[in-house]
């Protein structure tokens, strides 16, 4: 049977009114500040994550909607700062008013069965994601509002679908993902305290005393003394209105028709992330179209657990990461082969050091907690490994677990499964629409096999 297309399915939510879930025990009444990673300008903005799931039979006659609220108040005892509000201090310093008020909660049903919304309406930006993640009036603040909203629309076949916006500043992915986690331990019948112990401890990353910047970071270096507060993408000349969302999918076959783009040396020592973001990153950056003596940027945003850096404790679930930015010519990016932008992509990603991140904290406190630059920047996040797709709330992993789309000028890139059954990556991008249509044509020259192998000249026919 033909799968509908997002133009032909009628698709309808009935909600419920928005209720706060409050931890199920009472918590503490306190006042815990944030670090001075996570309060900084660029994190105060909303992180929708969307879930899918199949209806299990061994779960019949349990509604995901009681499970996961129930699992929510007994997490909130022990992540209860969730459940407070942000305030601000002296210096635009934020604190989380541990009043233990809760989180948004909607619950929800939709009119279809949820194979019947296709693989292309699962695979990121979702098309029904408003209606399944309800922004509720009022409640999209970083100060004084909720700092999780969560929906769970149940389907017809049993299957649901699990919706939650973060409020950024209290947590990155793997952070946001040990809550999670706790929550489907719950869910799952646990009566325990979480295998995992929250760690609050966000005074590890604050700023030393005195705060003194002792690295280059070209990732601030054009806001360093302006107040904006709008994140804006300013990539062309083009009416930001006509701004688009795509995604594309990369297996190994893209991976492999990208890498003989490089030479030898090059493939056997390279991530799939820096190939990756190296390709997208150029190709990105032809389709703009931009003068050739501008400056353009990337941003890796850069995690510090698991690295011999900080030595964070295990548990802390705040954020934790930098993006250390590279820069070139656009005529250099965009003249020069591939190597030539992955190098640079190696390059950023290795600043990541104590005193870099020592760093980064001292200049946020001391300029005021700027937002990073935006002009002509790319920022890329690989939440692969966070384990949004390893989320169980009793009805097995989702079939699609990660960020709803592109937000700004920043991709994520998500484990995805093709509509063949092949693992890869899928990253959403947004952009202008006929700047969308150039990158298309240019990615497409570099994953369409087959690729001739540049580095591997056939020998020539006499």
């Amino acid at each position: 049977m033909a799968t509908p297309s997002p133009s032909t399915l009628v698709f309808s939510v009935r909600r419920r009114e928005p209720e706060l879930v409050v931890p199920a025990k009472p918590t503490p009444h306190e006042i815990k500040q944030l670090s001075d990673i996570d309060d900084q300008e660029g994190l105060r903005f909303q992180v929708p994550v969307i879930m899918f799931y199949k209806s299990d039979p061994s779960m019949k006659g349990k509604d995901p909607v009681k499970v996961i609220r129930e699992a929510l108040a007994e997490t909130l005892v022990f992540y209860y700062p969730f459940a407070g509000r942000l305030v601000e201090g002296p210096n635009r310093k934020l604190m989380v008013d541990c009043t233990g008020e809760g989180v948004l909660f909607i619950e929800a049903d939709a009119n279809v069965r949820i194979e019947q919304l296709g693989h292309d309406i699962i695979q990121p930006p979702c098309p029904y994601s408003k209606e399944l993640l309800y922004h509720v009036p009022g409640s999209e603040g970083i100060l004084g509002c909720p700092l999780l909203l969560i929906q769970v629309t149940r389907f017809i076949c049993g299957g649901f679908i699990f919706a939650i916006r973060l409020n950024h500043t209290m947590s990155d992915a793997y952070g946001f993902v040990q809550f999670l986690n706790t929550v489907g331990e719950f869910a799952r019948g646990s009566t325990d305290a979480p295998s995992l112990s929250p760690v609050w401890q966000r005074e590890l990353l604050n700023a030393r005393h005195p705060p003194h910047i002792t690295c280059t970071h070209h990732e601030y270096e054009e806001l360093l003394d302006t107040k904006s507060t709008t994140i804006d993408m300013d990539e062309d000349d083009n009416n930001n209105n006509n701004m688009v969302q795509r995604s594309f999918f990369f297996g190994p076959q893209e991976i492999r028709a990208i890498r003989k783009h490089l030479p030898q040396h090059l493939r056997t020592s390279s991530s799939t992330f820096e190939v990756l973001t190296a390709c997208l990153w150029r190709c990105r950056t032809i389709a703009l179209q931009l003068d050739q003596e501008e400056i353009v940027r990337l941003s890796c945003v850069t995690n510090a657990r698991g690295k011999r850096v900080l030595h964070l404790p295990s548990g802390y679930y705040g954020n934790a990461f930098v993006f250390p930015a590279a820069l070139s010519k656009a005529r250099l990016l965009c003249t020069n082969p591939l190597g030539y932008a992955l190098q640079l992509v190696k390059t950023a990603k290795g600043q990541l050091t104590e005193e870099y991140m020592r760093s980064v904290a001292d200049l946020l406190v001391i300029k005021g907690r700027p937002l990073y630059i935006t002009k002509r920047n790319y920022i890329v996040s690989d939440t692969t490994r966070s384990g949004f797709d390893e989320i169980n709330f009793g009805w097995g992993k989702p079939i699609y677990g990660g960020l709803a789309g592109a937000i700004s000028l920043i991709s994520f890139y998500v484990r995805f499964k093709s509509s063949g059954g092949e693992d890869g990556i899928v990253v959403p991008l947004c952009l202008p629409q006929e700047v969308m249509e150039r990158f298309q044509e240019e990615l497409k020259g570099m994953i369409q096999e087959p690729v001739e192998d540049l580095y591997d000249p056939k020998p020539a026919k006499f």
